[in-house]
This record gives structure tokens, sequence and C-alpha cells, in this order.
């Protein structure tokens, strides 16, 4: 009961609107039980949003409505794989798991085409496939896809929603889950709701927050940040032919979602639902920190924000509990953390060990990545993160000021020199990334490019250095050993495992040219594998290091769902940890340094046993002796 208000009222109701729509339908049964279960958390999520509302039972009903629809419209084999993930919950843990983020038209070209690529996705290992927004786009600028105009319609670039269900299906049949984006904190401009408000509807402007004048968009933008200052300043556009000013917290042509309008929410839910019945697995929630506005704050990390993601979560349960949902959150460390939970997101990036490994490749120091993955790395069991080097996206360097200031570390200066070292700025630099987003009035930037240019290749080709070419080597091999191996799924992006390097022409594409993450949205061409097949070129070694990696990280069980325990060395150079399941144990250490670096074989001890194999280099040690030594940028993973 909330405030009085019993929700086994509305749940008596819903399972009759239920029964009326489902009638003779064979899964009735599976539905109200799932309806039952569920339903009395999804109320009184969506009673501490909108409960206040005097049309809260209508919106209520709708939903009910919405969900038996999709439930309806849901084909078998996809109920059939809803029934077989209630009892396999940890699917996503397994050490068989490997993901890999494309963007269809630079990887295949077209979603027909794709299907021409399982076998290569198969050979590299991969199970969890991430297609980047492929939804119907303004022309123009479409902010890499994340513009959407339409959800249910794909890009006719890229085909049409057919091919992408059969794309699914062939997907399925290969043992590869499909993953796809999920955009609801905003819509194109140029949406069907969008053009509505634009023409004058006054119910269609209640689906974006539009304003009359710009005294009430001032009092918000108080407390607000800039995302993208380096296109435009502020948060709120003014639009001529609604005359109004509108929340456009990314782009001009991004219309923020007014989520005080349960109407929107009951909307979202039926695109949402939409793509999970095209048979998609996992959905990536795009920019789901900044759904919720709230006058006299900074309109991120809101509580209702997390209210709407768990009622959205509940929608999922009784429809399509198959989906999992993969939390897209660039923000502080601790508000990452609160977004991933059984009923929340069960999958979530890990933006903050993606950024301090390559601040320890910066520093050669992992003092910061060891204490920050002490203090972060543990969430729910039944949860996993998703572990990356690199992405569509740029690097921003999100690590906790408190946990830097114990290592003695001023945050904003140490943040402005990464940004100079991975820019090429800094004297002694082996980077070629570029900057993004630099923002004029504080000279704060992120940074973008490929892993092996971030990493030093494109540097050490430059300069035709064969020790910066193998160091740079190490280093690529190095990142994707912790993302394979710390706990979690690892996630390739596409290009990064054959040793692409930065892409340059955007810089002569008008409608790319401001935006500074195409250097690393590559195209994934024959040229490039062929590249990556040449025993001579350095991208054979990445490419071959990376395939021996994988296959051993599928061979050995403990490198999924075991547990982690993050170890202080004696040496501030190296980073290690400890994995286990059941009896089985792995110790993995890494050299962040182009020095060989020492440690005390005591660190063994932590294998439980006398002496283990490394995993990679076929060596033994034994837990007496002198000390423990790695070579530059060496990566053990040590098996009792």
């Amino acid at each position: 009961m909330k405030n009085g208000v019993d929700y086994k009222d509305y749940l008596s109701n819903a399972l009759r609107v239920s029964s009326s729509l489902l009638k003779s339908n064979k899964n009735k049964d599976v539905f109200e039980k799932r309806l039952a279960q569920h339903f009395p958390r999804l109320f009184n999520l969506l009673f501490d949003v909108y409960g206040e509302r005097y049309d809260f039972a209508f919106y209520i009903n709708r939903l009910t409505c919405f969900l038996c629809k999709s439930f309806i419209e849901r084909e078998d084999k996809l109920k059939s794989m809803d029934a077989a993930r209630q009892g396999n919950a940890d699917w996503f843990q397994q050490e068989t798991m490997l993901g890999i983020a494309v963007y269809v038209d630079l990887f295949a070209g077209d979603l027909v085409k794709l299907q021409s690529r399982i076998s290569y996705l198969q050979e590299l290992g991969v199970t969890y496939l991430h297609l980047m927004p492929l939804y119907a786009v303004p022309e123009g600028e479409s902010d890499g896809g994340y513009a959407v105009s339409d959800y249910r319609k794909v890009n006719p670039a890229l085909g049409n929603m057919n091919d992408l269900k059969r794309l699914a299906d062939s997907l399925r049949e290969a043992g590869i889950s499909l993953v796809l984006d999920f955009v609801f904190n905003h819509t194109a401009d140029d949406h069907a709701w969008a053009k509505a408000a634009k023409s004058g509807d006054t119910e269609f402007q209640n689906y974006y927050w539009m304003f009359d004048d710009k005294s009430i968009p001032e009092r918000y933008e108080e407390n607000l940040r800039e995302i993208f200052p380096q296109v435009r300043r502020g948060n709120f556009t003014f639009n001529n032919e609604a005359n109004k000013w509108v929340w456009t917290t990314f782009n001009s042509f991004q219309w923020d979602l007014n989520y005080s309008n349960p109407a929107v929410f009951n909307a979202i839910v039926e695109e949402m639902l939409f793509l999970a019945n095209v048979g998609c697995e996992v959905l990536r929630l795009d920019a789901l920190a900044f759904i919720w506005k709230e006058m006299g704050t900074n309109c991120e990390n809101q509580p209702k924000a997390h209210a709407l993601i768990q009622a959205f979560n509940a929608c999922l349960k009784i429809v399509a509990p198959a989906v999992s949902f993969k939390s897209e959150a660039i923000v502080h460390p601790d508000e990452v953390a609160k977004y991933i939970a059984p009923d929340e997101c069960q999958l979530s990036y890990n933006p903050l060990l993606m950024a301090l490994l390559w601040e320890s490749l910066a520093t050669r120091q992992t003092e910061l990545l060891t204490k920050s993955m002490q203090k972060s790395f543990a969430i729910d069991a039944d949860c996993t993160w998703v572990n990356y080097v690199r992405c569509h996206d740029d690097v921003g360097w999100t690590f906790d000021d408190a946990v830097s200031a114990q290592c003695g570390i001023n945050g904003y200066d140490h943040r402005y020199f990464l940004n100079q070292f991975y820019t090429g700025r800094f004297e002694g630099s082996f980077a070629k990334g570029v900057a993004f987003q630099e923002n004029p009035s504080t000279g704060d930037c992120r940074v973008c490019g490929s892993a092996a240019s971030l990493a030093g290749l494109e540097q050490g080709l430059i300069e035709n250095n064969e020790l910066h070419i193998e160091h740079a080597i190490q280093r690529v091999l190095l990142l994707h050993s912790v993302i394979l191996s710390i706990g979690g799924i690892p996630l390739l992006y596409a290009g990064d495992e054959l040793g692409v390097l930065n892409d340059y022409r955007y810089l002569h594409d008008p409608h790319k040219q401001q935006d500074s993450r195409w250097v690393n949205r590559i195209a994934h061409s024959e040229e490039v594998i062929q590249q990556a097949q040449n025993p001579e070129a350095p991208q054979n070694r990445i490419a071959q290091g990376l395939q021996k990696l994988i296959g051993l990280r599928k061979q050995y069980p403990v490198l999924g769902k075991g547990s982690t325990h993050i170890i202080t060395t004696d040496n501030p150079h190296l980073f290690a940890y400890h994995r286990q399941l059941g009896q089985n144990n792995v110790l993995v250490m890494c050299n962040f340094s182009e020095s060989t670096q020492q440690t005390s074989r005591l660190i063994l001890g932590y294998l439980q046993a006398e002496k283990g194999e490394d995993l990679i280099s076929g060596k033994h040690y034994a837990l007496q002796g002198e000390s423990l030594e790695l070579q530059p940028y060496q990566v053990m993973w040590i098996k009792a």
C-alpha cells in the first residue's frame, strides 16, 4: 500500500484486462503469473513518480494494455528463450562470453551483408554482438545514430526491420546474443512526436521540455553542465517552428523527453518492447543518467531516474524476461554503481576501469587503478561489468577525486596531464589521440583515438622505431588481457582486434568534422583484415596475441563467473588481482612499465598452492625462491 492506495485493486483490474485481451492465448497463464509477480513493484515505482496525478489510474490501465499487446506479439521462439533464461540467469557471466561493438555500415555495409560476417565473429569467439545505433535518423548530423527519428525503422542505408529480425534469428542460431541501443533520453527533432510538437499540438509538446521564454531554462541552467561545449553552449535551443525553447542536453537536434509526463513513459515502454520483440537480448540504455529533470539539481542521477529504469525493468520481466539492461552511465564511479542491480541494470559498462587502464599506461603507476578497483569493482553477484578498452565514444577521466587524493594526486591537474599526454602535447608521449569537446572556458576535454594509436603504434610506425612498435603492441595486448581476465563481459571495439590506426578522413566530411569521435569509427575493410593477416605487420601480432588470450579465457570457468580480489602489490608499476571459483585459482599480474619489474614471490600465496603455471607463457613458478620478475608490459595468468 502506498499513501493509503492499495496496489491489489489495481492488480485485480490489470488481471481482468489481461484476461480479456489474452482470452484463449496458450501462454495466458505464463503472462498472468508474471504480471502477478512483478506488478506490485511496478505499481509502487510508478506511484512514487506519478501517484499524485489525478489520471494515474488511466495511465496504469493503458500500460497494462500495452504489456498484453506486446506479449501477444512476441514470437514463440522468443518466449522459449524467456523460459530458458529464467533457468539460466547467469548466462552473461560465463567464461565463454566475448562481446564486440560494431557499426553495421563500417563493419559489413548493411544488415544483409552482416549475415556473411557471422563466420568471422564465430572465429573470433564472439557471443555478444552490439550493433551501434541503426535506426532511422535525420539527414546530415545524427550524433552517430543517437538522434532517433523512428525506433521502428532501420536506417534505409542499412536495410529494414525484417533484415534486422532475420539477422537476430541467425545470430541466435550461431550462439551470439544481439545487443541494441535504446536511446530513451531524447529523440531526433524530426521524430513524429517532435514534428507534432512543432506544429503546435499541445499533447506532443508535453512529450518534451518546451518553454515560451528563457526565464525557466535560465533557472535550470544555473546547475547544469555543458556536454558538448565545442559545438554549442548551454542546454536549451530555440525552435523557430514551435516558437519555443526546447531542452536539448546533447545537440540542438536531440530533444529531451519529458518523463514527468506518464504518457512519455508509456510510449517509451511500447518502443522498448517493440525492440525486445525484434529479438535482441540486451538493451543498452543510452544516457540514462539524464532522464529525470529536477529544478535546483544538475538533473543527473536523480532518484526518480532510478525509479523509472526499475519500472522499465519490471515491464521487461512481465513481457520479455530474457532481455537484460546494460547501463551506459559515464558519471562519477559512485553514481555508476547505483544503476547496477538485478531489478535495474544487470549489466553495466565499466568506464572507471577503462579510463584507469589508460591512466596507468601514461603514468606507469598503478596505485590509482588499484585503489579505485578495490573501492568500486565489487558489485551484486547477479550482475556483471562490461569491460572495454575502447569504444565508439571518447575517453573521459571519470575517476574519483577522493581516491586520487589518497594517492597524492590532484584530480583536476591529473586530468589536464592525461589530456595533454593522450593528445600528444606532452613531451615524450607515445600517444596519437585527438581532443574531443575541448571547453574554451576551462580547457577541459576528452580524448578520442583507436586503441592502437593511443597505445603508440601510430607514432612508432611514423618514427619507424622497432622498440616503440614493440612496446605499442605489448600495451594493446596488456589492456585487453585485463578485460579478458578481471571478471565480466570483455567487449572489443571493432577494429581494435586488428590493430587499426586512427582514420582522419572525417575532417573532410562537413557532417563529421566537428565530431572528433569519428577518428576511431573506422571501416572494417578487407584491406584492414589482410593487413592483420600479414605475418610481417605489427597488426598481425596484435590479432594473433589477442586470439590466444581469448582462447585461453574460454578454457577456464574461473575467468568467467569467479570472484575477483584486487591486490595491493609491493611494486608501484604492477597491477594484480586474484580470481577464484570453488577450488580453482588464477593470479593475474600486469607490468605497466617498459622496464623489467620484480615483486615478492609471496604474492603466489593467493594461489593457495606451492606452485602454478602461467597460462600465457607456459612457464612454471614456485612459492619458494627469489623475487618474481616481469618483463616490460608482461602479463601473467598463473593458475594453481
